[in-house]
């Protein structure tokens, strides 16, 4: 057990694991601790990797090998009512990647170990305890001083309690059954999901013979402990699909209930919650994985800022500026899908009609491919700013580089067609686009326009990258340019 790290992340789960290895590469003593001793990969529940959500991963070189072990959704269906396409998605990824979580763990853990992240299993956090200057993370093996916590130990988050923080929402689901099973039959699309009113049904395949089932029926809801059969999963399943595919060999199976709940501050102190610690919602359209890998994109530069003592004033408050209120629309979304998904007969025939209607109008179908995918993402800007601030960065480059491609070291990227732009220095790649004439970006590595400008002084740029801190020595100077 080490005694001391700049920043202490606690739980290895997925968002933890990328957050560990972004601070790692940026130069940041990190230890991740876990509690469990051992990986738990036959435990996963997230399948999907949403299109924004692949492009963090682009910018850290893992998405390839992730999507060549995956299948592709081109058509997001909602229990075969409804269908939205994603072809109209820009970008790389216009397509839905079905996955276990497993995979997405095991590329996040190898980067976070190459990178310098030290990993430390089998500890347990017992209380946080913070003063101006730090944190004391005691543990089941000795207390950690960190500069820093990020919880990201999931929905019964020990961070979260040490802090007394609330975690306010309610139960939506109970008695949602799970299990790995084979299938005789191979389903015709690679994730069926249906409801009948009565009973719900959901199967995605793992990629290696085995697949996720989740099932749950009305009038059979009991407390999560009670003992759940493959026979009651079947049943329920088959109710919903119309078939059981010949379900067999379950290998594990589970009863649990969800929640919709998210916590009112995602920053006390020196302490930041991300992921499950902070939100957790159904899991209806696939978003908690792709909500906490993006709040671990966002929080980690800033984080890294800090410990080295170049954060703008107010740098790390805007993590919970910007991702609270996308964690508040996850909720909502996926709220609203799960409630059709388990409303009476009655009423899933109305809002079926309804919501197959509205995505027939071109706009509304953009609309939700991007609203799911997490590529209409966008956070506020300052008054006056260009509108182009606070945006997902999407701008061809020259040379053939790809801006992840160009994001890969941790740095903001420049991205200006003018000499003015200057040459690149350690906190700050600059980058010509395809057209000379496109506005100049300041791209921050989360991915995100920090600043842009229509046509830039070499003064204008300079105060852009002091706002930011990223001036370094003389580089980047307006003088001679």
């Amino acid at each position: 057990m080490i005694t001391s790290a700049d920043v202490a992340v606690v739980g290895a789960g997925p968002t933890g694991l990328l957050l560990a290895g972004d601070l790692a590469a940026a130069g940041v003593r990190v230890a991740l601790l876990e509690r469990r001793s051992e990986h738990e990969n036959n435990l996963t529940r997230a399948f999907a990797v949403h299109s924004r959500t692949l492009e963090v991963l682009d910018a850290r070189g893992l998405a390839d090998e992730l999507v060549a072990v995956g299948a592709r959704v081109g058509e997001l269906q909602f229990l075969r009512r409804l269908s939205v396409g994603l072809g109209v998605l820009p970008g790389r990824y216009p397509f839905l990647l079905i996955t276990p979580q497993y995979e997405v763990e095991r590329l996040l853990e190898e980067r976070a170990v190459k990178q310098g992240a030290q990993i430390l299993r089998g500890v347990e956090v017992r209380d946080v305890r913070q003063d101006r200057d730090g944190v004391d993370v005691v543990t089941t093996s000795g207390t950690l001083r960190a500069g820093y916590v990020a919880g990201t130990d999931g929905v019964r988050s020990r961070v979260r309690r040490a802090l007394g923080l609330p975690f306010p929402g309610r139960t939506v689901a109970r008695s949602v059954m799970l299990a790995d099973v084979r299938l005789a039959q191979t389903p015709p699309a690679v994730v069926t999901a249906d409801a009948d009113g009565q009973a719900f049904g959901f199967v995605a395949p793992f990629g290696d013979g085995w697949y996720r089932v989740i099932a749950w029926h009305r009038d059979h809801q009991v407390p999560d402990d009670a003992p759940v059969g493959l026979d009651e999963i079947r049943q329920a399943f088959a109710q919903a699909i119309g078939t059981d595919y010949g379900m067999h060999d379950a290998r594990w199976m589970s009863r649990f209930h969800s929640d919709e709940r998210q916590v009112p501050r995602y920053r006390t102190g020196r302490v930041f919650l991300a992921g499950d610690a902070a939100h957790v919602h159904s899991p209806a359209g696939g978003q908690g994985m792709n909500t906490g890998l993006q709040d671990a994109a966002n929080l980690g530069w800033k984080l890294a800022a800090a410990v080295q003592g170049r954060a703008p004033a107010g740098l790390l408050d805007s993590y919970h500026d910007e991702r609270h209120p996308v964690g508040r629309r996850v909720l909502r979304i996926s709220g609203g899908m799960l409630r059709v998904a388990l409303a009476d007969r009655r009423r899933l025939a109305l809002l079926s009609r309804i919501a197959a209607t509205a995505v027939q109008i071109r706009p509304v179908a953009r609309r939700a491919a991007l609203t799911i995918s997490g590529i209409g993402i966008a956070y506020s800007r300052p008054h006056g700013a260009h509108p182009l601030v606070g945006t997902r960065a999407d701008v061809a480059l020259a040379d053939g580089l790809r801006l992840a491609e160009a994001l890969r070291d941790g740095r903001f990227v420049l991205i200006c067609g003018r000499e003015q732009a200057g040459a690149d220095n350690r906190h700050v790649r600059v980058v010509r686009p395809t057209d000379p004439k496109s506005p100049t970006l300041l791209v921050r590595p989360d991915g995100y326009v920090a600043w842009a400008a229509n046509d830039p002084t070499a003064t204008q740029i300079c105060d852009a990258l002091a706002a930011w801190s990223l001036k370094d020595s003389g580089d980047l100077s307006p003088a001679g340019r």
